[in-house]
């Protein structure tokens, strides 16, 4: 019996150990991390990408492992868009003993938050953090989104294109790895197509005040703004240059897919277009049942439609936190083990074609192989899908 008796609790303390546990009702458990900003510049987008996640664990709610039948449970830590806070956010999740985190919406915070997850050894899959940076030289941070240098080449494409701009002019953020980077990757691609940057200028943490950036875009004669930044900034920049009079098309990145943005330009005359990963539009099988099965998720479910900005506009961001969630899940099942090694080998292996936003499969840096993107407009309170761009 003493022996037994051992075995026994040593078998329970693996479980705990691995990240699986058995509750008191004997049902097995599995815990897998959502890592995203709920608050903060980027709480907004984050709370949409959560939905996504959230939506696929309700049709979702079990995995198996080496027959059992574990119960998943989501840990959400908010980072509150802040890289400080993301790494107290990423010690919480690795406290927990997760097996699996996704995230974040926001390369920033993914980054600061990757060395804590690779030293413990629990892979972690980003949704939509597309900065160059956040899978470099981590081996176990993987992503299911396409990337800067990508989504820089795309708009550059698209403004040269469709705009037919011959002068642009660039705003971020200082210090913000995402907007930085993405108007760099903006930048050079924009120069190696023929076109002019006319100023390439950051504005600080906290600025309100657009009107003198927007007052040099238009004395430059810039024909297209390109100005990638979190939402609430946007929004600002939206309504400034509404108020300028501008007639310059504002351009931007995947973050700017959001109803912050839809509803900044609702009933303004003035152009603004995106870059993202996904059209609810789209009448491909899985991604049209994805679509309504979302839309009634929302309807239904009062806290997910507030937190999706009191509609049920599909964003992007909550395809690929569905994809990113069933893609743990599978992970899971194939791999038969919670093991942060055995995962991160079964993630770097893994290629599946039953995902809403394209087929996901991985290179040596752990970045999804993507070659498309799709360019939205703005327009009246929502989004007008205008095509699919690629880089050339």
């Amino acid at each position: 019996m003493k022996k037994f008796y051992l075995i026994s609790v040593i078998l329970i303390a693996l479980l705990v150990l691995c990240g699986c546990s058995k509750s008191s009702a004997g049902s097995y458990t599995v815990k897998i991390g959502v890592f995203e900003p709920q608050s903060g510049d980027n709480g907004a987008g984050g709370k949409q990408e959560v939905i996504g996640i959230q939506y696929a664990n309700s049709i979702r709610p079990t995995v198996k492992i080496a027959g059992k039948e574990y119960k998943v449970v989501l840990d959400i830590q908010d980072n509150q868009s802040s890289t400080d806070k993301a790494v107290s956010a990423a010690q919480q999740l690795v406290a927990d003993k997760c097996s699996i985190v996704l995230g974040s919406y926001g390369s920033g915070v993914s980054i600061a938050a990757g060395s804590y997850f690779k030293d413990a050894k629990i892979p972690a899959i980003g949704v939509s953090c597309t900065n160059a940076a956040v899978t470099a030289g981590n081996d176990y941070y993987f992503r299911v989104c396409f990337l800067d240098p990508f989504q820089g080449s795309v708009m550059a494409n698209f403004a040269r294109e469709e705009c037919k701009a011959e002068k642009a002019y660039v705003l971020s953020m200082l210090g913000d790895d995402y907007t930085v980077g993405l108007a760099k990757n903006f930048v050079s691609s924009f120069k190696a197509l023929g076109g002019t940057v006319v100023a390439d200028e950051t504005f600080v943490e906290g600025t309100s005040d657009f009107s003198s950036y927007l007052q040099n875009a238009k004395d430059f004669g810039a024909d297209v703004i390109f100005a990638p930044s979190a939402t609430t900034y946007a929004a600002l920049i939206i309504e400034q240059a509404s108020t300028k009079g501008l007639s310059i098309p504002i351009l931007a990145g995947d973050t700017w897919e959001s109803s912050v943005i839809s509803d900044a330009q609702n009933g303004k005359n003035i152009k603004v277009y995106c870059s993202t990963f996904f059209d609810e539009n789209d009448k491909s099988g899985i991604a049209s049942q994805f679509v309504n099965g979302f839309k009634s998720y929302l309807n239904s479910n009062a806290t997910a439609k507030t937190n999706n900005g009191g509609n049920d506009i599909v964003a992007a961001v909550s395809a690929l936190g569905f994809d990113a969630y069933n893609l743990a899940c599978d992970v899971i099942e194939k791999a038969g083990s919670t093991d942060g090694k055995v995962l991160r080998d079964a993630l770097a292996a893994y290629s599946g074609d039953s995902f809403v936003t394209g087929a996901i499969s991985f290179d040596a840096n752990g970045d999804a192989k993507k070659n498309t993107a799709y360019i939205k407009q703005a327009v009246n309170g929502a989004f007008s899908f205008v095509k699919v761009q690629s880089a050339r």
